[in-house]
């Protein structure tokens, strides 16, 4: 019989410790080691090493011998997810998807659980968070008839995979990983063992089956996904469910993407029938937009592939206390830090005395430099109090020294302007492409920004 003892890992970076630490040796993170139980395999004959054969080995070939393969995809029937995975869903893939409590994780996977099941897929939902009769309720509010999909309420791993081989399931749901565990390890269902080799045994048993395999991921705090880091690196596929529960539009992000582009975004909105696709992201985006009123810009951001026009806001009030406050939503809070000191020390202008307030509206996150050149804008506009043409759209990365530096994909960004009645862009003047439609206002260091929005 397999004895058992326990080692320290660290979850972040799989460093081994020899005991407890409160900070790991390896990547110096603080309370990431986790004592991880660890099955010790039986000692050979010889008694002083561990003899380890290789049955079945398969030899090592030439790349170039290797058949060219066309990749399959199957349609999930949502475009908008189709779009961030890449075209669809590759059998024998892993997928994890990730997202705060309630954000419609389940929802999601349960509505194409049933398209699939539809289009003559077997598929298999198995649940370890709700019960069957849980799944029938959720499945009763949704759009889809989801009548034909098997569900299996079990936490145990290897009677999910029993119960996949035997239906035979091409499209796997385990909703979640947090909640299985594995008879190999003696430890809780969510332990850092646990979900680390719980989820080497569904890749395992996806690439040898031909199963699709999803698989959800609780969150923790900080908005990364609970678990070791190693859950992450195994999979083939890591989406990223983000919104506001007070808002019914809802983010999917891609992350990783072994068989696709990473960082494209798909758009939700949240109804009563579930999750509805929408097609034209920026245009909802800018929907709400209020004409005339200072403290707005728009921006175009790239989301992988796909440009999507946001609306960046800001709010310069005089402080009421001793230190003015900077908060900032949708924005590194350091990034709106060196731009206001940009804008003191090279454009002449003052937020010393001021409460600064920026937002990027509808949950977006700006990440990218070009929209620098937009939150500027919007500081300026609310400082001047004058507001900024509805058909301008601003374009650039704001350097330490004032200048505005181009970015990659303008005509793409711009062609996305003009569609939706842009006609003025502000950005860099230097080999700046030409699109029909608009008309390009060049701006290459703040000073003229500064001057176009005080005049």
């Amino acid at each position: 019989m397999a004895r058992t003892h326990s080692v320290y890992r660290c979850t972040e970076c799989g460093h081994d410790h020899p005991k407890w630490a409160g900070r790991c040796e390896g990547c110096g993170e603080w309370n990431t080691v986790a004592e991880e139980p660890m099955a010790r395999p039986a000692a050979s004959r010889t008694g002083r090493r561990m003899v380890t054969r290789s049955v079945g080995a398969l030899p090592a070939v030439r790349l170039r011998d290797i058949a060219e393969s066309r990749l399959i995809r199957w349609s999930t029937g949502l475009p908008e997810l189709d779009f961030v995975l890449g075209g669809g869903i590759v059998p024998g893939s892993m997928t994890l998807i990730g997202g705060e409590p309630g954000i419609g994780k389940s929802t999601l996977l349960l509505q194409v659980a049933a398209r699939l099941e539809g289009s003559g897929r077997r598929v298999l939902y198995a649940s370890g968070e709700e019960s069957p009769d849980q799944l029938r309720l959720r499945a009763g509010r949704l759009e889809e008839d989801a009548g034909a999909v098997h569900v299996l309420g079990e936490t145990r791993l290897e009677a999910v995979l029993e119960a996949a081989a035997a239906l035979p399931a091409e499209f796997l749901v385990l909703d979640s990983i947090q909640t299985v565990y594995t008879d190999s390890l003696e430890s809780a269902p969510g332990n850092v063992g646990q979900v680390r080799e719980s989820s080497a045994l569904l890749m395992r048993y996806a690439k040898e089956s031909g199963t699709a395999v999803v698989v959800v991921g609780h969150v923790t705090k900080g908005g990364g996904i609970a678990g070791p880091k190693t859950l992450e690196h195994i999979v083939d596929t890591v989406l990223y469910f983000e919104g506001e529960g007070s808002l019914d539009y809802r983010l999917l992000r891609a992350t990783k993407n072994r068989f696709g582009s990473v960082d494209e975004l798909g758009v939700f909105s949240m109804t009563e029938r579930g999750l509805v696709a929408v097609p034209n992201p920026s245009a909802m985006f800018l929907a709400a937009r209020a004409a005339g009123t200072s403290g707005s810009a728009v921006t175009a951001l790239m989301e992988g592939t796909r440009p999507v026009l946001v609306e960046v806001q800001a709010l310069a009030a005089p402080s009421g206390y001793g230190t003015p406050q900077r908060v900032a939503t949708g924005l590194d809070p350091k990034r709106l830090a060196v731009l206001l000191a940009v804008l003191e020390r090279r454009a002449g202008t003052s937020f010393a005395s001021l409460d600064v307030f920026v937002q990027a509206t509808a949950g977006v996150r700006l990440a990218e430099p070009g929209a620098d050149l937009a939150v500027a804008a919007a500081l300026l506009s609310s400082l001047h109090g004058k507001a900024v043409p509805a058909d301008v759209l601003y374009l650039g990365e704001i350097g330490l020294g004032g200048e505005v530096r181009p970015i990659s994909g303008m005509e793409r960004r711009m062609t996305e302007a003009a569609r939706l009645g842009f006609r003025r862009v502000f950005a860099p003047g230097r080999n700046a492409p030409s699109v029909s439609g608009i008309s390009l206002v060049g701006v290459d260091h703040l000073d003229q920004l500064v001057k176009s929005l005080a005049a």
